[in-house]
């Protein structure tokens, strides 16, 4: 069976104070080496199970900022990839931009690489906005990436907003989503802000710098941008992620119906599904040890489990639970051998009872309600 291929580029030119991903700023990078060492582990990867012999449905360059790299680099990963399991007829094979990294020429150069799909990190269109966020670009560089990125051919694009700022307000939002959907993009992102352990903002919110929005304004700004969105035609399938006919991602759908997913470069995780459970791993999170590792070897674990029966049906009800479709309740039994009120015990029936979960058609998702409160219905499960 197919499967997706992440490939982490944890380069920055400076770390946004929300951030928690694994990312580092720096004005000069290994990219070179960095390139070997994805190939090598990729090498590595093709000669093992479950990976040998399959071939590849998606493919995402996700970061820290992967449009920093060249796009010979972009090229070279992609063409290896090729190589060594081939790449599905039509898959999309996306790279996250921030839109102040990007130009025409090298958007020219990530075409002929074989890129097909642009994640632009545009965030906000109000400047004030994006120099809280910590963010390096302005709003009039995302309209002219993104006009850019249709000029030259790109079918597929996504813009990734934020809301639930700290002094940001309703028209604010509204305004953030006109402006990207004037853009025209067949995808859009729109999650609320959170304050991650670890994070510039998280010890600002700790010594009481930042005062977050109120539960209530929050709830509030997400039904709108649901709202406005829709009125736009970008139907919601997932929690934070709206997108008109044929513009879903792909590869993010795979994480989300719980599918086996290779993951390479530094910290990034892997999922090899086996029967209803499987084993995850991740490696290295330093660059430099990543790429040492990766060279000599080509592996660069740091860690693993396996993930048993319960723990594989929980996290399957959660993540599924994400998308607007829910997931069928025969999915759920095939791969689990037992139903899923079954399963769960009292658990499914008191959320029914709550009105947080609907059972429609033989499938079970969120309601309304259910949306607002999603990470406490996700809890009863994990």
């Amino acid at each position: 069976m197919a499967f997706s291929l992440y490939v982490h580029i944890p380069y920055c030119l400076s770390k946004c104070p929300y951030c928690d991903f694994n990312s580092y700023a720096a004005a000069v990078f290994p990219e070179q080496d960095y390139t070997r060492a994805l190939i090598a582990e990729l090498r590595r990867r093709a000669q093992e199970p479950p990976w040998a012999g399959e071939r590849i449905a998606t493919i995402f360059f996700g970061g820290g900022t992967p449009s920093l790299f060249a796009a010979c680099s972009i090229g070279e990963v992609i063409e290896a990839c090729e190589n060594l399991f081939g790449i599905e007829a039509g898959a999309k094979i996306t790279l996250e931009a921030n839109p102040g990294t990007i130009d025409l020429r090298k958007l020219l150069g990530l075409r002929r690489a074989g890129v097909n799909r642009i994640s632009f990190g545009a965030q906000s269109f109000k400047d004030e906005t994006l120099k809280f966020l910590g963010r390096i670009h302005d709003a009039e560089q995302t309209r002219r990436s993104v006009a850019t990125a249709l000029d030259v051919g790109f079918e597929h694009l996504n813009v990734d907003l934020i809301f639930a700022v700290p002094g940001q307000t309703f028209d604010d939002l509204v305004r953030d989503i006109d402006e990207a959907a004037a853009l025209n993009p067949d995808h859009i992102s729109c999650y609320n802000l959170t304050f991650e352990e670890g994070t510039a903002f998280y010890a600002a919110l700790k010594r009481g710098r930042i005062r977050p929005l109120g539960q209530r304004a929050e709830s509030l700004m997400y039904a709108l941008a649901r709202k406005r969105l829709a009125e736009y035609g970008y139907a919601m399938y997932e929690i934070s992620n709206y997108a008109r006919p044929g513009g879903q991602c792909r590869h993010n759908l795979a994480y989300w119906r719980a599918q086996s997913f290779l993951g390479v470069g530094a910290g990034a995780h892997s999922y090899a599904r086996r029967g209803p459970g499987g084993r995850r791993w991740w490696n290295e999170r330093a660059p430099t040890t990543y790429i040492k590792r990766a060279l000599n070897d080509g592996i660069a674990e740091s860690g693993g489990e396996s993930v048993d029966d319960r723990t594989a049906a929980g996290e399957f009800v959660f993540l599924n639970l994400r998308l607007n479709e829910g997931f069928a309740r025969a999915d759920f039994e095939h791969r689990f051998g037992r139903s899923f009120d079954g399963f769960f015990g009292a658990v499914p029936a008191r959320l029914f009872a709550d009105g947080l979960l609907m059972s429609e058609h033989g499938r079970v998702r969120l309601s309304e309600r259910g949306l607002e409160l999603a990470d406490a219905v996700a809890a009863e499960f994990v």
